[in-house]
């Protein structure tokens, strides 16, 4: 517990301010594209800050309402015809991750391809950037954490920014390349005037933005954003601490006999437990201190977060790779910065609605312009493609993908490439051959699976008449059976081939 103090003194809590900002646009933006009470957003962010980074597998991992639920929500209580008959489902999808944990199905996040993991980061990145755009320049018809490439209105990502820049306004533009500046040169000016290493980067773009937008209600109401809910943050505001609790939706437990609760719970389980597994090993890829998460307890976390948030009248939590990744860009150290971000998003419920509806959205997009940048930094691309094709083909489909039409389809799509190009790896580098003159080695370098059969058959056939082959398998610990088998056969049908086999074991 100490360790968890001192870390967060020494700066968690500047990181846990940073996710927060980031976290609070997305909560109220999920919800209200999900079709679900504003509240409802807002209490899964809750519970992902206080519960989840409190039980998660990982130090950095910070966990909220994914925009990659949003098209499944949206769709799940339309089905139900009833948010509070949807709750019933959030409960029961955290039940079966929790079952999930137990088992010790969170290993599945490992089999994910290295290059497909880093090809999502940097794709994540380029949509961060897409998106936050418009918002930067005063379009803010979208919600801000918005990452389909289609959108309902029927505009797609880049059209959605050609026509941003008609409905250009200034106010934003300038807010949010003052907030681009500071945080670019933030690093620099701290070498500089050292008072500022102790200040996150974060909140000083935000009081500049508030600053610079309440400025210009006085000299430039042209640019000024107003307090229309389009272009601020825009919380719900409460009377007391009674109405909040008021305004909490309880679960309607009639469901339970309704089966479309069970299929909608069992997608929400599978969906959400895979996008935390993904997220979490995208995570522990960009923690600077490369510790290595347990999946199985993130499991067991996010079970029992989306359990809390069904009884809250929460939405669905994941782990999301937004907000870990600006926890792990701001500094964060430890979990104490998911739940200090936690803490500040239930104060903003129940103390400052009024004060940070008075934020900008384009000083928040410039906080994301500037998270994304770091996700989607040239010398990933250059990192990747040195080295060599078959990293960087896999890398660059879940970029396109991700980008083109969504998270989910991007990882599906680039993981199966990513596969084929192990398949293909393993199939042709498993074993050697080396001929001289009639004398054949057939050298295996590492354990070898049925996947290799055919290259062996493929290899063992085009051996000439009269050769005299050495089999070596002194290096190999494990031996499929069929492979055995196609060994042992061949060995003892070499003579009708006119072929001298032996075999090299340890």
């Amino acid at each position: 517990m100490n360790h968890y103090i001192q870390s967060f003194l020494k700066g968690d809590w500047k990181s846990g301010i940073a996710v927060f900002l980031v976290a609070l646009p997305l909560c109220l933006g999920i919800a209200l594209a999900s079709g679900a009470p504003l509240l409802a957003g807002l209490v899964a962010g809750i519970v992902g800050g206080i519960i989840v980074s409190l039980l998660s597998g990982s130090e950095l991992s910070v966990s909220g309402p994914a925009a990659g639920l949003t098209i499944i929500v949206a769709t799940a209580i339309i089905d139900l015809g009833s948010f509070p008959g949807f709750l019933v489902a959030v409960i029961l999808a955290g039940v079966i991750q929790i079952a999930l944990g137990l088992l010790k199905l969170g290993k599945i996040g490992g089999f994910f391809p290295s290059s497909v993991i880093r090809g999502m980061l940097v794709a994540i990145g380029i949509v961060i950037i897409l998106k936050q755009i418009p918002h930067a320049i005063g379009d803010d018809l979208d919600f801000i954490g918005e990452f389909e490439f289609d959108q309902k209105d029927g505009k797609n990502t880049f059209s959605e920014i050609l026509a941003s820049f008609t409905t250009l306004k200034s106010g934003a533009l300038l807010i949010s390349t003052i907030g681009l500046i500071i945080l670019f040169s933030w690093t620099k000016l701290g070498e500089t005037f050292r008072f500022m290493n102790a200040l996150p980067a974060s909140l000083f773009v935000v009081l500049a933005g508030v600053a610079m937008n309440e400025s210009f209600a006085f000299w430039a109401p042209d640019w000024y954003l107003g307090d229309s809910k389009d272009h601020m943050v825009n919380l719900p505001i409460f009377a007391s601490t009674s109405e909040v609790w008021g305004g909490l939706v309880s679960p309607d437990w009639s469901f339970i006999s309704n089966s479309k609760v069970y299929s909608i719970a069992l997608t929400l389980a599978i969906v959400a437990s895979l996008e935390s597994l993904l997220s979490l090993e995208a995570t522990d890829s960009l923690d600077p201190l490369k510790r290595i998460s347990s999946p199985d307890r993130e499991l067991l976390a996010q079970g029992a977060g989306n359990v809390a948030s069904g009884l809250l009248g929460g939405i669905p939590i994941t782990s999301v790779i937004v907000r870990s990744s600006t926890n792990i860009y701001s500094g964060g150290k430890s979990r104490m910065s998911g739940f200090f971000h936690g803490i500040l998003l239930l104060a903003a419920v129940l103390a400052l609605p009024l004060y940070l509806n008075k934020i900008p959205l384009a000083c928040l997009a410039s906080v994301l312009l500037y998270t994304g940048y770091k996700l989607a930094h040239p010398s990933a691309f250059k990192k990747v493609i040195a080295e060599g094709w078959k990293q960087w083909v896999p890398f660059l489909v879940t970029i396109v993908v991700v980008v083109g039409v969504d998270l989910l389809w991007g990882i599906f799509v680039g993981t199966l490439v990513g596969l084929v190009f192990v398949l293909v790896t393993n199939y042709s580098s498993v074993f050697t051959v080396f001929q001289n003159g009639n004398e054949v080695l057939i050298k295996f370098q590492k354990d070898v699976t049925f996947l290799h059969k055919m290259a062996l058959k493929e290899a063992l056939r085009k051996i000439p008449t009269g050769s005299e082959v050495f089999i070596d398998i002194s290096k190999v610990h494990f031996m499929d059976h069929d492979i055995n088998l196609l060994i042992q056969e061949f060995i003892a049908t070499a003579h009708e081939r006119g072929i001298e086999a032996d075999l090299k074991k340890k």
